[in-house]
């Protein structure tokens, strides 16, 4: 069933308008769990959309299987998404850095914390991002170290690659996962793709993920088909692929690849004076899951992440 979360008259005769696709059993007895996808929020982030209609697809398929309450939210900002915008076009804000938003605050704030109300409760949100142009993310589960205990356990059900928890100290408390936390809603963020792009195998593989989970949790009774176990970052080293110089960057392995030390991964060239200006080698053996997509480079550029030995 389709419904409105929020609607909001805009100038021009035009309207903010935020839905849902409510899915629920056949015969509800009022004790269903619900889990929440959400997607969206980014303008440029359009990996999740294929993720809800999969999603949708599969449960309309088998009724019969479906325990629980499931509410999809393919458009937190579709303003954004109309304009290929990340950020909420007309407004110059990024909306995941506004909430829990204010009843009585600007309109946008007033949003989000609509938004808000109808989220808080749930037994599970799934808060679903791609990347942006810039760079390809393997599909992982991010996670502060605040709510780890908790959420680890979760997200490795989600059939990603790995789950990256986070120190304290880089949480933003502004973004809807953290908020929603905050108030006692389990929310996992999954980061997979690039922005502007949808990946069908990554699409299609968080959905297997989502179901597993809603197995697990009582709301799905169907099939799921093969979940992979991800390694969790806790016990791992991040390293991070920087540039020194500017230029055009052309990668020389695969996203997902597992890599050497010393391992040349691209070089940075310099198309004015057809000369290389940077070698760039794994520091450490590991997985790349984040490789740059986009060739423009500064120094300082992010140009990959490794997943690396293991912490002394």
């Amino acid at each position: 069933m389709i419904q409105t979360v929020v609607s909001v008259e805009l100038p021009v005769d035009e309207k903010l308008r935020i839905q849902k696709n409510r899915l629920g059993p056949v015969d509800p007895d009022g004790t269903e769990k619900r889990i929440a996808i959400v997607t969206g929020t980014h303008g440029d982030e359009l990996e999740g959309q294929l993720v809800c209609y999969e999603l949708i697809r599969r449960l309309k398929a088998e009724p019969e299987n479906l325990r629980g309450i499931v509410d999809i939210y393919p458009a937190l900002n579709p303003l954004g998404i109309d304009s290929i915008s990340r950020g909420i076009p007309m407004f110059d804000l990024d909306m995941n850095r506004i909430f829990p938003g204010n009843e009585e605050g600007p309109m946008m704030e007033a949003v989000v914390h609509r938004l808000m109300e109808d989220l808080k409760g749930a037994d599970l949100c799934v808060d679903l991002h791609a990347s942006n142009i810039f760079l390809m993310e393997l599909p992982q589960v991010r996670i502060n170290e605040i709510s780890a205990k908790q959420l680890i356990p979760l997200g490795e059900k989600l059939n990603v690659d790995f789950v990256w928890v986070h120190g304290s100290a880089t949480v933003l408390e502004s973004t809807l996962a953290y908020s929603l936390n905050k108030l006692g809603t389990p929310t996992l963020v999954v980061e997979m793709g690039v922005g502007m792009r949808i990946t069908r195998e990554y699409g299609c593989r968080l959905v297997e993920g989502i179901l597993n989970l809603m197995h697990e949790m009582g709301i799905w009774t169907g099939e799921v088909g093969e979940i992979r176990k991800p390694i969790i970052s806790t016990d791992y080293q991040v390293e991070y692929l920087n540039a020194d110089y500017a230029g055009i960057y052309l990668p020389h392995v695969q996203i997902g690849q597992k890599v050497r030390k010393g391992q040349l991964l691209g070089e940075i060239l310099d198309p004015l004076t057809g000369t290389v200006e940077q070698k760039v080698e794994a520091p450490v053996d590991g997985l790349l899951f984040t490789r740059r997509e986009y060739p423009v480079v500064y120094s300082g550029s992010l140009l990959g992440r490794i997943l690396g030995g293991r912490k002394e």
